[in-house]
């Protein structure tokens, strides 16, 4: 039995006149290879891009007294923004400065 399945793994089929053209493989890779992009674009690439213009578009209608919150998760209400630079108040007496980018969210 062991013979057998030596023999039939053993099979190689003859290379006639009948055989494919040899740059279809390359052709079959070419594709395979541009399908697999595609599929990577579509999956990672392009939802990232939406989700960096997403907060894009969030961090250019920051203004004066909106709640956010930042990437550090501390929470904090907008009391100045100059330029870059955004100064959270976290409480009565605490004002912090941090940069614009770090903010990632808007609290409700």
């Amino acid at each position: 039995m062991f013979l057998s399945l030596m023999n039939f793994f053993a099979f190689v089929p003859p290379q006639g006149s009948g055989a494919k053209d040899p740059g279809s493989g390359m052709l079959f890779t070419l594709i395979m290879i541009i399908s697999i992009f595609l599929i990577m674009y579509f999956l990672m690439i392009r939802p990232q891009q939406k989700r960096q213009r997403e907060h894009q578009k969030m961090l250019e209608s920051l203004k004066k007294g909106d709640k956010v919150i930042t990437s550090a998760g501390i929470h904090g209400t907008i009391i100045d923004m100059d330029g870059p630079t955004v100064t959270l108040q976290v409480s009565d007496h605490c004002k912090i400065q941090f940069e614009k980018h770090a903010i990632v969210g808007k609290k409700q």
